[in-house]
């Protein structure tokens, strides 16, 4: 008996050791953490003493002010606290928040050295500079499991290479060539439109025949591929897939406890997130395998060779195939790239039109008036004609203003920033540019809820160079502006030419900030075709 407890004694001491020394490391660690986060939490109470905000709660910060996600607080914000508030994203995260003109200028027009000497001594204004400040850790970082790191997430000098290799893809002369492209692909739509509405006033979701018609074009347009989307149902879950990826992405942005990657793995949200992302990725794959089983072919090479224009994938490959440094992921990654911000961006820009034309229908009839002064009977459409939609263009502009497709743009300091009122910022905080904030913002415009198209007349051209930026400014511009705005040309002249909208009063727009803003629960208007 004696024998066995001393045995067991030993065990146990042999043991208890071990599991003791284990506790206490873990504690040690456990204490270290909470220093350095209580020190994180210090230097961010420091660094932002100069910039009120909003009454936080000290677990949660302004997630509960923001959760659910209606855009007339931030509003509220903007209007009681001048230029710039700081958002508390838990208690140990925190993100400035800027919406002032001035401030915006020195925020987008910092930049770095040359790129480099290889362009020679005059190179491209696109290329002659880079940005300083890398982008924001956060938003940027959780989307790259969806799109790689493509022109949107990309900085430094690798940024400046894709950047130069893509440009050419957007040329004026390029995007003169998809103008019939896209006329086609709206037609498309509007003929399923009158199918659906014959000669009633029929009540629509147009959105989701928006977004699905802006999916054709850009796979038309970018990739020249023919898929049928708007009439073969095999495209929803794509289309589905790409909303739900943003919806979750931003919602981990503002969720303190999701920034750790551990505990948004094992949450159920960063399960869905990988299986929407296997929808996304196996249709990338299959736009590039596709073409490049098509250059395998020798007619189809040919076939190539003959069209009008070089296409987004054929400058793509060419320049995988000219530099050894454009490795497949950064194809992979930029087709992903430009299938998701092209599509989305352009999707919420057309819908939000049409919302605001439908919602003032004296604007509506005008742009109408003067597309069939253009176009006629909308037969054909070309590129110079676009330029002639000068009230069309302004609608375009006002609506971009009150709701810009991408809410804001952010960037990590990489050197320390001083405003134009003296508050300043050290290195490494993060800066997000309210677009949403800075568009409307009562000291910037006047009753900026109010839609005004002749604000964008010539008579009205004094604004601040840094007050209207819906496709931001600077080095780090929206590559695609110039197809995007095109775009939205051609849908609304066709549109107005073959249909009334109004809206349905019981059914209001809820705009939400997932990565580029979207209608909660769709938009429904009254269409009616016209004689």
């Amino acid at each position: 008996m004696e024998s066995s407890w001393m045995e067991s004694s030993w065990l146990e001491t042999h043991w208890a050791r071990p599991l003791y020394l284990t506790l206490v490391f873990c504690l040690a660690l456990g204490l270290l953490q909470a220093i350095k986060l209580y020190l994180q939490r210090q230097r961010l109470l420091r660094d932002l003493r100069l910039f009120p905000s909003p009454p936080t709660h000290w677990l949660y910060g302004h997630s509960k002010l923001f959760k659910d996600g209606k855009m007339e607080i931030l509003e509220k914000i903007v209007e009681k606290y001048p230029c710039a508030f700081p958002r508390w994203i838990g208690p140990f995260q925190a993100f400035l928040y800027i919406y002032d003109p001035d401030y915006a200028k020195t925020f987008l027009s910092r930049t770095g050295k040359k790129r480099d000497d290889s362009q020679g001594p005059n190179p491209p204004r696109s290329d002659m500079t880079q940005p300083t400040d890398p982008k924001s850790n956060f938003l940027y970082k959780f989307m790259t499991a969806s799109t790689g790191k493509g022109l949107v997430n990309l900085s430094g000098p690798k940024w400046s290479q894709h950047r130069r290799l893509l440009t050419p893809g957007f040329h004026f002369n390029t995007l003169k060539s998809f103008v019939e492209v896209m006329a086609q692909s709206v037609n498309i739509m509007l003929n399923k439109w009158e199918k659906i509405c014959g000669s009633q006033n029929t009540l629509l979701d147009i959105y989701e025949h928006i977004d699905l018609m802006t999916l054709d074009v850009l796979m038309k347009c970018i990739f020249s591929w023919e898929t049928n989307c708007q009439t073969d149902s095999s495209h929803d879950n794509y289309v589905k897939a790409t909303s739900e990826g943003s919806n979750i992405v931003m919602q981990r942005v503002f969720n303190y406890f999701y920034h750790y990657d551990l505990i948004f793995k094992l949450s159920p949200l960063g399960h869905r997130l990988r299986e929407v992302n296997k929808i996304l990725h196996r249709h990338t794959d299959k736009i590039v395998k596709n073409r490049r089983n098509s250059l395998k072919d020798e007619n189809k090479q040919t076939n190539t060779q003959k069209r009008k224009y070089r296409d987004f994938l054929d400058i793509v490959l060419s320049a995988q195939a000219e530099n050894d440094s454009f490795t497949d992921a950064d194809l992979w990654s930029e087709v992903n790239t430009f299938m998701l911000a092209g599509h989305d961006s352009v999707s919420a820009g057309i819908s939000w039109l049409l919302y605001h034309l439908a919602l003032y229908p004296e604007h509506q009839e005008k742009c109408r008036e003067e597309i069939r002064a253009i176009l006629g009977d909308g037969s054909s459409i070309t590129w110079d004609q676009l330029s002639e939609m000068s009230y069309t263009t302004m609608c375009i502009k006002e609506s971009l203003r009150l709701a810009p497709p991408a809410v804001s743009i952010s960037r990590q300091l990489s050197k320390p920033i001083t405003f134009p009122d003296g508050r300043s910022l050290p290195a490494g905080m993060t800066v997000v540019l309210s677009i949403w904030g800075l568009h409307h913002n009562p000291a910037v415009w006047e009753n900026p809820q109010v839609f005004d198209p002749l604000r964008f007349s010539q008579e009205c051209n004094k604004r601040h160079s840094h007050a209207y930026l819906p496709f931001s400014s600077g080095p780090r511009n929206c590559i695609g502006q110039n197809f995007a705005i095109a775009e939205i040309k051609v849908i609304v002249a066709l549109i107005l030419l073959r249909f009334q909208m109004r809206v349905e009063p019981t059914k209001p727009v809820v705009f939400v900030p997932y990565v580029f803003i979207k209608p909660k629960k769709g938009i429904y208007l009254h269409l009616k075709k016209l004689p």
